[in-house]
């Protein structure tokens, strides 16, 4: 299983990067070393969407807070880029694929990344992996 991680994105040409506790949903809880995850700059914080290809090289579960009863499961991940992406997509690219039941790559990215809005790391599907793959 690839991922996807939207996030606050200082240094796009950075060739290692550190997320500690990341938002997950979709699977994104499972995320471990040596997965493959795309690296989308998050908007909300001024980014431009995907910039990177990485590989996992460390992940750790966030132990969940005592005495709360509903809590998203959170990771933390460090990734070493492998590759850079070579034109955009985006929130702007990807808001036009609202019909959520169309099994469309962009679609699951809209579904997963933009219907709730917030960052997070997401577990996607191989043949949207293979989609966003056409981007490097």
């Amino acid at each position: 299983m690839a991922f996807a991680i939207k996030t606050e994105i200082s240094d796009s040409r950075a060739k290692a990067f550190a997320f500690k506790a990341q938002k997950t949903m979709y699977g994104g809880k499972l995320i471990a070393a040596g997965d493959i995850v795309f690296l989308f700059a998050s908007e909300n914080e001024g980014g431009n969407g995907l910039i990177a290809r990485a590989i996992v090289t460390a992940a750790e579960a966030v132990p969940r807070k005592a005495g709360i009863a509903r809590q998203t499961p959170r990771v933390s991940i460090e990734v070493r880029r492998t590759a850079l992406a070579n034109r955009p997509l985006g929130r702007d690219q990807l808001k036009r694929f609202k019909d959520w039941d169309d099994g469309r790559p962009e679609t699951e990215l809209n579904f997963k990344f933009y219907r709730q809005a917030t960052n997070k790391i997401v577990g996607i599907t191989d043949e949207t992996a293979a989609f966003l793959a056409r981007f490097f």
